[in-house]
């Protein structure tokens, strides 16, 4: 919503515009006299205030709550331990992790099968041209020529035929071979996975067992349980963990919110299940607000705009707070219309109470301001014909119908950039009453 803000200067010159009534009581017209004022536009949105960070700390695993080291409302550091859950089953699953860690390192070294047929091969190519070298010295000795001829051409003969069946055996072990290095590979990649999956479960296990330790993420103030609400504006105090709450039964998670008159808070040796949140650090060292402004009014908005800031627990109090960033995508606002979110910093006044996250407010943003403009109320302004329009007293008193175009804007006062002149005289009442040649005062 948008209305304007006139400043300390504007009210004097309000005040000392002179007004007449041409007409006693409420039926009579009024003029006053043009003047100059410094007019501020504000654009009002529904706005939340938030905190600048908060954790909520689950338990890992199912177990008890052994130790709760700090007390709602403690002030905190970041790392320091706040509570220690007991879980034996995740011990325990440590252990066996460990165990099973220890087995694939021992048991898959990472070699395969290993068979050296080549060598083999090798050997009996070998000691074959060591047999037909000796067949061919034996047949040296013969006497008969063609004996001598005959015999030679049948070891000729015997060593071509070894020689071919050696080639195809020579390939048929080169085959052999390859089949084996893959029958090795698979086996050592299949080794490197069982170790790799063990080490991860062996992680995972310890992980947990050291997350039993609970410290703070950030420093803050401590919350018992987990955050109880969202702020308006879409900033929630969730966890910075990742972790959600189980939605565990009170018997199971340890809460017992659901029994009236008993503290919902986890107490020291109560159950706990995995996700169940047992404390929430809010950092409060800096505050801001979420404001709600529709898309109407959007574009009027830029970072480093000023506001003020008025909380529904402190109405009489006024809040100084600076645009910091605009979301670039719009949500649906309680109307159902389109808003963007506008974030501000939130500066404390002194005195004044201190706000709290997740506080209804009203920002008041000074979205468009002109200093010492021709200014008129806005109810001297009216629309005719597709124009912004005054009337305004002539030389000769009467009353002629003037266009003006309209600056900074609002409900109680409008700047006038064309059309009008301080010193020149103006209907600011009774405008529907006027007819161009009347008598004004």
């Amino acid at each position: 919503m948008r209305r304007p803000m006139v400043l300390a200067g504007a009210v004097t010159v309000l005040v000392a515009l002179s007004a007449a009534s041409c007409g006693g009581g409420d039926e009579g017209i009024t003029t006053a006299e043009v003047s100059r004022a410094d007019v501020v536009e504000i654009v009002d949105a529904p706005a939340s205030v938030v905190a600048r960070a908060a954790a909520t700390l689950t338990s890992p695993a199912e177990g008890t709550l052994a130790r709760l080291a700090v007390s709602a409302g403690d002030q905190v550091g970041k790392g320091q331990i706040v509570a220690v859950v007991d879980s034996p089953s995740a011990q325990l699953r440590l252990r066996d992790a460990k165990k099973a860690l220890d087995l694939a390192k021992r048991s898959s070294g990472g070699g395969g099968v290993r068979l050296n047929i080549g060598s083999t091969a090798r050997h009996l190519d070998e000691a074959a041209a060591k047999a037909f070298d000796q067949a061919r010295a034996a047949v040296a000795y013969i006497a008969d020529p063609a004996l001598k001829k005959a015999l030679l051409a049948q070891v000729d003969a015997a060593e071509q035929q070894y020689a071919a069946a050696s080639k195809a055996v020579t390939s048929a072990v080169r085959g052999v071979e390859r089949g084996l290095q893959s029958v090795s590979s698979a086996m050592s990649a299949l080794g490197a996975a069982q170790r790799l999956q063990a080490q991860q479960a062996y992680d995972l296990a310890k992980a947990t067992v050291d997350a039993l330790t609970l410290r703070a993420p950030i420093a803050g103030v401590v919350q018992l349980g987990g955050a109880s609400s969202s702020p308006a504006g879409g900033v929630d105090l969730s966890s910075l963990l990742g972790a959600a709450t189980g939605g565990q039964s009170p018997s199971t998670s340890g809460g017992t919110g659901s029994i009236p008159g008993v503290s919902p808070n986890i107490p020291e040796g109560g159950l706990v299940s995995a996700g169940t949140a047992i404390l929430t650090i809010v950092d409060v060292s800096e505050l801001g607000l979420v404001a709600e402004v529709d898309e109407t009014d959007i574009l009027l908005v830029k970072p480093g705009l000023d506001a003020d800031v008025e909380l529904d627990a402190a109405t009489d109090v006024r809040y100084p707070a600076r645009v910091a960033s605009i979301d670039v995508l719009p949500t649906a606002n309680a109307r159902g219309g389109v808003a963007y979110h506008v974030r501000l910093t939130l500066t404390p006044t002194a005195g004044a109470p201190t706000p709290r996250p997740g506080m209804n407010a009203v920002a008041h943003l000074r979205v468009r301001q002109a200093t010492s403009a021709v200014a008129v109320p806005a109810a001297a302004v009216f629309t005719a014909e597709g124009q912004s329009l005054t009337w305004v007293r002539g030389p000769d008193g009467k009353a002629e119908r003037r266009p003006v175009t309209i600056g900074v804007s609002g409900e109680d006062l409008v700047q006038i950039t064309n059309g009008l002149q301080p010193g020149d005289r103006v209907v600011v009442r009774g405008t529907d009453k006027v007819k161009t040649g009347d008598e004004l005062p």
